[in-house]
């Protein structure tokens, strides 16, 4: 075999060929991605020449991986436009090795830096190889094959090869601490994770192994709903089917196509470490694209496939290159978009799956400004509002028509349950007339707060539901955001709507009952920090006797647990209101006007009037969660003995 050349590469880097082996890359493993993706290119460019009539076209090209145990290499073939004596010493050489190099001098300050780079692919077969050799055959007529091979060293030979039909072989001769890559399970698994939706065939010892199809590529209008759920079954299996999906495809400023989905998040979702994957020319390049979109948009699944964004930089910058922040706000805009289409179009589906919905719009919100004004005509509320344009399988009359929901739909009933906007809320509100038109009533648990949840529903009151962990947040934030309103959550405090008015009369004692009813309890609990309160409330459901918290005071002891890192528990400072109007309490007062003083000053009526006052109290506790653990079985304790000693007087 003639020898055509013998030489040595110039690379001015002392040992790069040893930093190329160690950890050019985060993982070995993408030599396979670089080698297929450059044969696909390869391959592109032939049919490309082919057009313009200056070689012929491959028939049925493929990717070719073979395995040879006996010998210790790996092959990758393709069928592409191969190249001559001249373009090896040019391409392999001289540009591949310069531009390693450049990148190297770049960036080794910083190991971290370097996170995968694509383009450069070439030199990552070093990685892998002690030896890389390269059969390589010209489509262009009248070509010559040529053989270079290179031991891992600045020295390269250059020679006659043997290849017969146009295309590229590189040949691997692995290490020995490499021979993972001769398994075929291994292979499959590195095909299907980097090259599944390559436009062209990848065999591994004649079994093609990837899909080749990749939907993102493809208009929205030639994709079915069947085509991307079952996209999203296929990289995402096991985990149900997805909410809705967004379709991404531009091509200017830059190059994005890209399938978002919504999935059903059970459980606490993972803001940080993301599901979406990053392609690039279908190839897969990375699944933390933190640098890429808004950290809200994270727990959702899909593809972005850009060769726009800059994979060989660090980490750092590219957080601050401004086409990936543009990228970013385009992705957050076209999720916007879709969630505000939907609720137009499919008012019911939308207010159906809000749930899973919620943490993405609430936490984008607060975080993008720009966000929080595409999405805030979308931000739902479960309500306590009747729909009466619900029927009962929680369709309204407008989808039944296909009308488009506008404002006037609001509210929307879908599954026995009610959702309005923040807006709708206030419309109603601001019909009501007095000083409804900026309060806005909330509920954080219906069963805690469910004496006071219906004291204002049986006054005819609106309420909206705010009853997850984010809502915490988010109340205070479109509190802040929308100044002229008020919110308050509807243990807070009760005004005068929900209380009787009417006169109080003395007794014939000439004493106050509410006077007395409160010396009472103050005397019984003996804690300058809860204020007790009396008052007539009205309704048949008015509890004897409940906790209000005040709303300012509330929020300050909730922030004080979260940066202690505890659960939020009952304020120290709090109310204790005490309906006048319940039997109990109007049974307690008699019971307690009947108290004998005995010689030595003590009085069992007396007593048991004070027990009772603490055992009201008590269970105002308990109706919100105020009772803790530990305090349980005390109050069952006391229960016992208080309806023992209540037998004894015949009055149970």
């Amino acid at each position: 075999m003639t020898v055509l050349e013998q030489g040595t590469i110039e690379i001015h880097t002392e040992n790069i060929f040893p930093i190329i082996k160690k950890a050019v890359y985060s993982g070995h493993e993408v030599f396979l991605r670089e080698l297929v993706s450059n044969g696909v290119d390869a391959t592109s460019k032939r049919r490309m020449v082919a057009m313009a009539g200056e070689c012929s076209e491959a028939e049925n090209p493929a990717i070719s991986i073979r395995i040879d145990r006996e010998n210790k290499t790996l092959t990758v073939s393709d069928q592409g436009i191969g190249m001559t004596a001249d373009e090896v010493k040019r391409y392999i050489n001289q540009v591949a090795f310069s531009s390693a190099e450049e990148f190297l001098e770049k960036y080794k300050q910083d190991s971290e830096a370097i996170i995968g780079n694509f383009g450069l692919g070439f030199y990552s077969s070093f990685m892998v190889a002690r030896e890389v050799e390269l059969q390589t055959l010209s489509a262009r007529e009248g070509a010559e094959p040529v053989r270079w091979t290179c031991d891992g060293s600045p020295r390269f030979t250059l020679e006659e090869g043997s290849r017969s039909e146009p295309g590229t072989d590189v040949i691997l001769h692995l290490m020995d601490e490499e021979l993972e890559y001769l398994e075929p399970a291994r292979l499959k698994t590195l095909i299907t994770r980097y090259c599944d939706f390559l436009a062209v065939d990848v065999q591994l010892e004649g079994e093609s192994v990837n899909r080749r199809n990749a939907p993102w590529k493809r208009s929205a209008r030639e994709l079915k709903d069947e085509d991307y759920v079952e996209l999203y079954r296929y990289l995402y299996p096991f985990q149900g089917d997805p909410l809705l999906w967004v379709h991404l495809n531009t091509d200017y400023p830059y190059s994005l196509q890209g399938i978002l989905f919504f999935p059903k998040i059970s459980g606490r979702a993972d803001w940080e470490s993301g599901e979406i994957r990053l392609y690039c020319n279908n190839v897969f390049v990375s699944d933390s694209i933190k640098e890429v979109v808004p950290r809200y948009l994270l727990p959702l699944r899909g593809v972005l496939d850009s060769p726009d964004i800059p994979l060989n930089v660090s980490r750092s910058a590219l957080q601050t290159d401004r086409r990936v922040r543009s990228i970013g706000q385009f992705v957050a805009k076209k999720v916007a978009d879709r969630l505000r289409q939907l609720h137009r179009d499919e008012p019911e589906r939308y207010a159906r799956i809000w749930d899973s919905l919620a943490p993405f719009i609430k936490i984008g919100a607060m975080e993008d400004e720009k966000f929080a004004d595409q999405v805030a005509d979308v931000v739902l509320f479960a309500s306590t509002a009747a729909c009466s344009k619900a029927d009962p399988d929680g369709e309204s009359a407008e989808a039944e028509s296909g009308a488009a929901a506008d404002s006037e739909s609001d509210p929307i009933g879908v599954d026995g349950k009610t959702f309005t906007t923040l807006d709708g809320y206030l419309r109603r509100s601001a019909s009501a007339g007095g000083d409804q038109a900026s309060k806005v009533l909330y509920c954080t648990d219906e069963a805690a707060q469910a004496g006071a949840l219906a004291l204002w529903r049986g006054q005819g009151r609106e309420v909206l539901m705010a009853d997850t962990l984010i809502d915490a947040q988010f109340i205070p934030w479109l509190e802040a955001l929308r100044e002229e309103l008020s919110f308050q959550r509807v243990d807070a405090e009760l005004d005068e709507s929900l209380q009787e008015k009417e006169s109080e009369l003395t007794d014939a004692e000439g004493g106050n009952p509410s006077e007395d009813l409160r010396s009472l309890f103050k005397t019984a609990l003996a804690n300058d920090k809860i204020t007790v309160q009396v008052q007539t409330l009205k309704g048949e459901e008015a509890p004897a006797a409940m906790i209000l918290l005040p709303e300012q005071m509330r929020r300050l002891n909730d922030m004080g647990a979260l940066m202690d890192q505890r659960l939020p528990g009952l304020p120290e400072h709090h109310v204790l209101l005490v309906n006048r109007r319940h039997p109990l309490v109007e049974g307690l007062l008699k019971l307690s006007k009947g108290a004998l003083i005995t010689g030595s000053g003590a009085s069992p009526t007396q007593q048991l009037s004070e027990d009772l006052s603490r055992h009201l109290y008590d269970m105002a506790r308990l109706g919100i969660g105020g009772l803790e653990p530990n305090e349980l079985a005390g109050f069952q304790s006391r229960s016992a003995t208080l309806m023992g000693r209540l037998l004894e007087k015949g009055l149970l």
